[in-house]
């Protein structure tokens, strides 16, 4: 059986558009890209997050969930930029940690995303996107959002060590991960064509 979800995992500026883009361009997939020029909590967020940090959680799990449903209702494959995972074992645990997010609503949030993803199935392929800090502000430069430019240095690395933690103990399905710090696929041809048949070997595919 052909696949029908793959899902991009990584910190803020690991490269999952660029990814999406390449993958979609080669094996004709559709894609879900994360919210974000609408998101109507992002910039609110960045100003102020511990007033708007459950907001924000909330928000993308609504989305990602609709996303997954709608998935597995349809009969095309499509790539999902950030998996429902992420926020819920990454974002919202180290917003909580680092006292953005209060106990009561990190408790309210877990559960209902348990409840939610107890609904859906896992994705066919989760790729994850390893990036150093150094990598990530590169990248986070380059494209120049301007929401972006009060994000601390120490906020990027704590996500970064919840990501690691994360990975290792990921087992709801397949796995890849590709080290980012090693690999230009936006700019490279070969790294392109690496990248194409690691996820064509990993999904029983031809490249």
């Amino acid at each position: 059986m052909k696949p029908k979800h793959i899902a991009i995992a990584g910190n803020i500026g690991a490269g999952k558009t660029t990814l999406c883009e390449l993958l979609s361009n080669h094996y004709g997939w559709e894609v879900n890209y994360e919210s974000t020029d609408d998101n109507p909590y992002l910039e609110d967020f960045y100003n102020d997050m511990s007033r708007w940090s459950f907001n924000l959680q909330i928000y993308f799990l609504n989305n990602r969930y609709r996303q997954i449903v709608e998935i597995q209702k349809g009969s095309k494959t499509v790539i999902q930029d950030r998996s429902i995972y992420e926020d819920a074992h990454i974002f919202a645990p180290n917003l909580h940690k680092m006292g953005l997010m209060a106990t009561r609503d990190f408790h309210n949030y877990f559960d209902l995303f348990k409840l939610m993803s107890s609904q859906v199935n896992a994705p066919d392929l989760l790729i994850y996107l390893k990036a150093s800090v150094p990598t990530l502000v590169n990248h986070i430069q380059k494209r120049g959002r301007d929401y972006e430019s009060t994000m601390s240095l120490n906020y990027l690395k704590s996500l970064n060590d919840k990501y690691e933690d994360w990975i290792e103990n990921y087992e709801e399905g397949k796995l890849l991960v590709l080290d980012v710090n090693e690999l230009d696929y936006k700019n490279n041809t070969e790294h392109r064509q690496f990248v194409i048949d690691e996820v064509s070997k990993h999904l029983n595919l031809s490249s």
